[in-house]
């Protein structure tokens, strides 16, 4: 029996579902701006972790505990992104799969919402990246400029491309799984406890996330890494690490939610119920019950 201040997981996808439907038909502008919020917010998170790991002696002696302790701060971003409902691209991969497997939303209007948070994401990140970082001399001085370098050269020159689309994989199914925690609670407590938890996960693990990488690496060619170009950051920062999120919401959350939750409801579609003159099922009303709650 489920605790009366959570939702059962067939609740959870139902309310996802209905989250995504509502994200996927929102105004170009408002998904836009939603998705610049949650850009800036996360890039605070991203350079909070760079001023932890801006510790040389325990860096050499010690590299474990300081991703561990990287790793329990980091979450706070993804908190404030959920809990103001800011649009984050990685989860809206989710959101809006589950959407469109369980007819309440067009696929057109699904990659739609892919590019337009990507982009605002890109643009909300890139903002902090160089009006607050980079002209506030955040990570100018050492020992933090050197972090900064070391950590986006560890992620950009070191690894190969399928190396990083696999730790995509593994970063985004970590991520979706903390928002599917966080809409689970119905508290603020249990809402950030449940985030907390994976989000740590993927961050201790070392994985790539396409939006955190929109601060790591060109905030590291802001100050000047030798070694880090723009065409290197797109080819091996946007592109693989992009394809292995998607998968890892998509397939590996969205789609494994749906078949498992909510495959045997039938379901009409709710973006051309009105065209069809059906009306909505019981199960269609009864997650818009849950959305409300």
């Amino acid at each position: 029996m489920m605790h009366p201040s959570t939702l059962c997981p067939r609740e959870v996808t139902e309310l996802l579902s209905n989250v995504g439907a509502q994200k996927g038909n929102m105004r170009l502008d408002k998904t836009f701006m939603s998705a610049v919020s949650a850009g800036c917010l996360l890039a605070f998170a991203c350079g909070t972790v760079l001023s932890t790991n801006a510790t040389p002696w325990f860096q050499t002696n010690a590299p474990g505990l300081m991703r561990t302790i990287s790793a329990l701060v980091f979450p706070y971003g993804l908190c404030m992104i959920i809990l103001t409902g800011a649009d984050l691209c990685t989860g809206s991969f989710m959101f809006t799969t589950i959407a469109a497997l369980h007819r309440r939303l067009s696929w057109t209007k699904m990659l739609i919402h892919w590019g337009l948070t990507l982009l605002g994401n890109l643009a909300g990140s890139l903002f902090v990246v160089a009006v607050i970082f980079g002209y506030g001399d955040v990570f100018s001085a050492d020992p933090f400029r050197s972090a900064v370098i070391s950590f986006a050269t560890k992620k950009q020159i070191a690894p190969e491309f399928h190396t990083i689309l696999l730790r995509g994989i593994g970063c985004n199914w970590l991520v979706c799984l903390a928002c599917f925690f966080g809409f689970q609670g119905q508290d603020l407590a249990s809402k950030v406890i449940g985030i907390w938890g994976p989000t740590f996960a993927f961050v201790s693990l070392g994985f790539d996330h396409v939006v955190a990488n929109m601060t790591f690496i060109p905030l590291a060619i802001w100050v000047g890494a030798p070694e880090i170009t723009v065409g290197l950051y797109i080819w091996k920062g946007i592109i693989p690490t992009l394809l292995g999120n998607i998968i890892g919401g998509g397939l590996f959350c969205g789609t494994y939610y749906w078949y498992m939750q909510l495959l045997d409801i039938n379901t009409l579609p709710l973006y051309n119920t009105k065209a069809k003159g059906v009306s909505s099922p019981d199960s269609a009303s009864h997650s818009d019950e849950v959305a409300v709650k």
